[in-house]
């Protein structure tokens, strides 16, 4: 078929006009994540896991010796939980109004008012706690003690011990589907173990290859699959039911925390050569990258807001490394003085 001049006039206005109004829906669907704030904080402690309480609008941050706790919307100070020895993660009960802290230096875990931010109590437990996972189907808090090996479980609104669970390797992060089933990375064994929480046991173990040292976890609970982020820069998938692996996907260097955010269906690991891995599920078994997130050099864990699908990333600057010693053959630089903040990223797709 041959136009004429007038049809041919109106077939580029026609497409002009969709290019105007397709062009900013594709550059908003190309940015994908980006910064938006940056929230500078004081001193130049370091920092682990973060952990965003989304119902009560809170971000709980690992800082050196404190908890800096931040308004989720408006990145404001809200509060700070000081006189701390070491901390490294935080877990969130909200049924109960508590919050627990694994304060590793102290081998404890320290328990604190959601509302007020005051502490209650301390409760004694293995060498360096770590990650710790709080699971609302029994209500029992479980510190994951690297130093020692095992896991430490609490009794929630009692604050007590319940008992000890030999891991038989050197615990990384947790994550627990809500009906009693705990999970966590063996990082020097490149293990999972899955954890029955009223039995309070290993009740399997599973191989991770060709995943290798797993040092970050996160859940999809609706379709039972488990994201282990491991050294060897990979994402390993796993079917909690089964316990195979069932899918891999490239991720940066360093990574040491995963999150699942299940509205997006995208899995993202934070990575300490600065980058945030973004990979899109597909089907429960098939994935793939959407996009590299820039951040900041070792930024290596961050928490995600599942109401605003906001990303929060501790960062700092680092000066040189000191010289090695005898003691400690490969030393960490030190974080510059007030240089410590946290990114905030947004995603426009």
């Amino acid at each position: 078929m041959v136009l004429n001049t007038r049809e041919i006039i109106m077939v580029k206005r026609i497409l002009a006009i969709l290019f105007l109004v397709l062009a900013p829906v594709s550059a908003r669907a190309a940015d994908g994540y980006h910064l938006t704030k940056t929230i500078s904080l004081p001193d130049a402690g370091g920092w682990d896991y973060s952990t965003v309480d989304s119902a009560a609008r809170r971000v709980y941050v690992s800082h050196g010796t404190e908890v800096d706790v931040l308004d989720a919307d408006t990145g404001k100070v809200a509060g700070i939980i000081s006189d701390l020895q070491g901390v490294h993660g935080i877990a969130v009960a909200a049924d109960l109004g508590r919050g627990f802290i694994s304060d590793g230096r102290a081998n404890a875990v320290v328990i604190f008012d959601l509302k007020t931010l005051k502490k209650l109590a301390t409760v004694e437990t293995g060498k360096n706690p770590d990650a710790i996972e709080y699971d609302p189907a029994t209500q029992k808090v479980f510190a994951f003690n690297g130093g020692t090996g095992n896991a430490t479980v609490i009794d929630a609104a009692k604050g007590k011990v319940t008992g000890t669970i030999d891991l038989g390797g050197k615990p990384e992060f947790a994550a627990t589907d809500g009906t009693g089933l705990v999970f966590d990375n063996l990082e020097d064994k490149s293990t999972l173990v899955k954890i029955d929480a009223r039995q309070q046991k290993v009740v399997q173990r599973w191989p991770l290859a060709p995943g290798e040292e797993p040092s970050s976890l996160a859940i999809d609970s609706k379709n039972h699959r488990l994201f282990v982020g491991c050294h060897n820069h990979m994402l390993v998938v796993v079917n909690y039911d089964t316990g195979k692996v069932v899918a891999t996907a490239p991720i940066g260097d360093g990574v040491d925390a995963t999150v699942f955010d299940p509205q997006t269906a995208l899995v993202m690991t934070s990575n300490g050569d600065g980058t945030i891995t973004v990979i899109h599920q597909d089907t429960p078994d098939k994935y793939h990258v959407v996009e590299t997130v820039k951040t900041q050099k070792k930024s290596r864990t961050f928490t995600l807001d599942e109401k605003t699908h906001r990303l929060f990333v501790p960062a700092a600057m680092f000066g040189a490394a000191p010289a090695p010693t005898p003691e400690k053959p490969h030393p960490r630089p030190a974080i510059v003085p007030g240089s410590f903040s946290v990114l905030v990223f947004e995603n426009s797709k």
